[in-house]
Parts: structure tokens; sequence; C-alpha cells
């Protein structure tokens, strides 16, 4: 479900947000694109990568954090994604930003990946292992290619405590993410936090980094909010791309489905404003949890 769901969006994705499709805490008179460099930043500062060594970004999409990560810390970035377009994709904008020779892509399922025991030293996953149909297996499957005492470090999708399940109105929320992100059930935070537990980690902190920011996170997908760097995703650049997609589509220019798949996504984006708004949903919980020097598992 994933890779045919990734097939027909990642361009509407790249159009819509830039090479990096995720979301980010924001400060006060910061951009989105700044804010998502910043974010990506903080992770790599977070991990202490050091240059010259091997990373693994799960869940890599076109790569953008792989690139600005691999920029920021001159360390090798192995992006791991089991969408051949994306791939071809993210291949081509590693060679114009000049980093294919340091970073490539491998077409592989997260949940069995093709590499050795203690092949890399650190791991990071931006908003991607939410896909996984089990966090336990997924996370086993890091700490098992990961080094002895080094780290893995995660922005996760989750629903928070507020989340209530028995609120219609919640569930409704609920539903319209996964429906039109193309997720499993999405997992509360404490079930990720138990879940690398299990797996074998020591996790040194954890905080869903939504809350106290300066602007929410789910700022760019207000309708009510104008901004001319992020135009397209205001409603008024909502509107022209919804008519030249229509337009695009009816002429033959654009795929067929195209249209229905912009619906799809704007459903999406009206599910992540409303749960961000009620803060029962969070695209950021981030974890950093190490590998023990004694690996027992």
């Amino acid at each position: 479900m994933v890779n045919k769901y990734y097939d027909l969006v990642t361009s509407f994705y790249e159009f819509g947000w830039g090479e990096s499709f995720h979301f980010a805490p924001r400060w006060k008179g910061e951009s989105l694109r700044e804010s998502i460099r910043r974010h990506e930043h903080f992770l790599a500062l977070q991990l202490g990568v050091k240059p010259g060594q091997k990373v693994l970004d799960v869940g890599c999409g076109i790569g953008g954090p792989l690139r600005e990560i691999a920029r920021f810390s001159s360390t090798s970035v192995t992006g791991l994604n089991n969408n051949e377009y994306q791939i071809t994709r993210g291949r081509e904008l590693n060679r114009i930003a000049g980093v294919d020779k340091t970073c490539d892509f491998v077409k592989a399922d997260f949940m069995k990946m093709p590499f050795s025991d203690n092949t890399f030293d650190a791991v990071y996953a931006i908003e991607a292992t939410c896909h996984a149909p089990d966090a336990l297996g997924c996370y086993k499957e890091i700490y098992r290619v990961l080094k002895p005492g080094q780290c893995f470090a995660a922005y996760e999708w989750c629903m928070t405590d507020a989340f209530d399940p028995n609120n219609q109105e919640h569930q409704k929320i609920k539903a319209e993410i996964e429906i039109g992100d193309g997720l499993p059930d999405i997992r509360l935070t404490r079930q990720c936090l138990e879940a690398l537990k299990q797996a074998g980690f020591e996790v040194i902190w954890e905080k869903d980094l939504a809350v106290g920011s300066p602007l929410p996170w789910y700022l760019p997908l207000d309708k009510s909010h104008f901004s001319l760097s992020s135009f397209r995703l205001t409603a008024v650049g909502r509107f022209i791309t919804k008519n030249m997609v229509k337009a695009l589509e009816f002429v033959g220019l654009a795929p067929k489905g195209s249209q229905r798949v912009q619906a799809f996504l704007e459903r999406a984006a009206e599910g992540l404003f409303d749960g961000g708004k009620k803060e029962i949903f969070t695209p950021m919980y981030f974890f950093l949890a190490r590998k023990p020097n004694s690996d027992s598992q």
C-alpha cells in the first residue's frame, strides 16, 4: 500500500513541500524551509555524527534530509527506501547536489534490511517508521544494523496522551490522517517508547517537540494563513493547484488519477491540521536511543 501511495504523491509532495517531506517546530521570523533545515541539523547534532562516519536514513523519501545532513556533518549517508520512483529521483538530486560519491540509496523494506549486523555508526528516521506495520520489529532491525555503543534518533508520527479512543471526533481525525497518508494504525507515543526498550535500546531522552514550539508545526496547513514563501500551501495556492491539476489531467499532460490524488492529500492535510490544533497528534515525537556496548540481545 505504501509503495503505490508514494508513486502517486511524490511529485505533489515535492511541488508543495520541497525535497524534505516532513514538518518542523518553528521560531517566529523563520521560514518553513529554514525550520525544516534546522530540524534536520538538530537530529544530526543529537546523534553526534562525525566526518567519515557511515549513517543510515531509514525511509529516506527522495533524500532531502540525507543531502542536508551529509553536507552539514561531512558524513556518508545511505538512504533506505522501498520505492523505485523516489530512489531514481533521489539519485538525480544527489548528482545535482554533488553528494553522489558519498551518498546513495538502497531499495529494501526496513523490516528486513539487507545489511550486516553492526554496520552503521548512526541511524535516524524522520517521520518514516510510522509506516512500519510493527514498531518492535522495525526497531529490532535498526538495533541489529547499528554498531554497539552508537545511537538511533527519530521523529515519529504519534497520537498523544490527549487522544481519546472513545471520542468520535478524535477517531475521525485519526482515520483521515491514516487514510490520506497511507498509514497503518498510528501508535501512541508511549507505545513507541516501550517498543524501543523491548528492542534493546537504552533511551537517552524523549520529548514531543511540538510542545512549546513558538509557531505551531501545522501552520503551513492552515488555510487562513497566507505566506509568500510557502504560497502553494495556502488556500489560494491550493485552489490554483487543484484547478491546474484538473486542467492538466483533462488535456492528458498529467497522469490519470492526479486530481483524485490531490483531493486525497487535501483530506489528509485537514486531518493533520485538526489533529495538531487539538493536540491529539504529533509528527515530531523525538527520541534518542543508544545500543548498549554489551549486546545481550
